[in-house]
């Protein structure tokens, strides 16, 4: 199956050697974003769990955008915490970007590190239709 490259210079530019996100058939995988800001490629936050959640969040939107999708064509999410005990309010934050009766399927996970030691990290597979 072939497929295609998305890139959305309105998300952070991939930071290694893989794509922001990817389109197979009806189906677009997006890479694990983080709290960058991608004018700057700056880190946002200054460890404000918040306003990371909120920037990554953001940020999966613009590469959703880019592929002719929103956040309501989402149906899976990890979700990656450096600290469980801010779940609370990450999850809070998250949650405000769905419709209660679209929320994607997901799983949480802690983790001892993440990229640039941010606090939080979510990537997403979103299917067209």
């Amino acid at each position: 199956m072939a497929h295609t490259v998305i890139f959305s210079p309105q998300a952070p530019a991939p930071i290694g050697p893989y794509s922001q996100a990817i389109r197979a058939g009806g189906t677009v995988y997006v890479s694990g974003q983080i709290a960058l800001d991608p004018a700057t490629g700056q880190l946002v936050g200054g460890g404000d769990v918040a306003a990371e959640t909120h920037q990554v969040m953001r940020n999966l939107q613009a590469v959703l955008t880019a592929a002719g999708l929103s956040m309501r064509h989402i149906v899976k999410c990890s979700i990656f915490v450096q600290d469980l005990g801010n779940f609370g309010l990450i999850n809070d934050i998250y949650g405000s970007y769905f419709d209660a009766d679209y929320a994607p399927a997901r799983e949480t996970v802690e983790v001892s590190r993440l990229p640039k030691d941010v606090q939080v990290e979510i990537s997403c597979v979103a299917v067209e239709g």
